[in-house]
């Protein structure tokens, strides 16, 4: 079975709670499946920086790194600043990562956009608040 790296990107912010989701759902993801492995990197403020949590995938016997960034929608960081940091051009989806002696594909996920599912969790948000009426 040939494994694949996920790498968890997300903002970073001085308060916990950003961190804590990342890292929960990086370990929800690796839960679900056994054919991947999963670490988390941040753009800022947070540790692992995303080339920290890059270079931690050296020690990994992976055959592909998917960078996923656990943002909902497009904007200056997804379409310019993790790119730069994963060694990728504006609009590029794939590059290559040199790992233990060879390379591999890199590519580049989409953030979580508009989906059904997001309207679903939006939804048990808005029930969850009703219950304090």
């Amino acid at each position: 079975m040939s494994m694949k790296g996920i790498l968890l990107v997300g903002h970073g912010s001085s308060m916990p709670y950003n961190k804590e989701l990342v890292e929960t759902t990086a370990k929800l993801i690796a839960a679900q499946t056994k054919n991947f492995v999963v670490k988390c990197g941040f753009m800022n403020i947070n540790s692992p920086s995303i080339k920290e949590a890059l270079n931690s995938f050296h020690n990994e016997k992976i055959d592909a790194l998917v960078v996923v960034p656990l943002f909902l929608a497009k904007g200056v960081h997804i379409e310019k600043d993790i790119p730069s940091q994963i060694g990728l051009e504006t609009g590029q989806k794939k590059g290559t990562f040199a790992l233990n002696g060879t390379t591999i594909p890199l590519l580049y996920a989409d953030p979580i956009g508009s989906d059904p599912l997001l309207a679903s969790l939006m939804v048990k948000n808005v029930q969850k608040a009703l219950e304090y009426l």
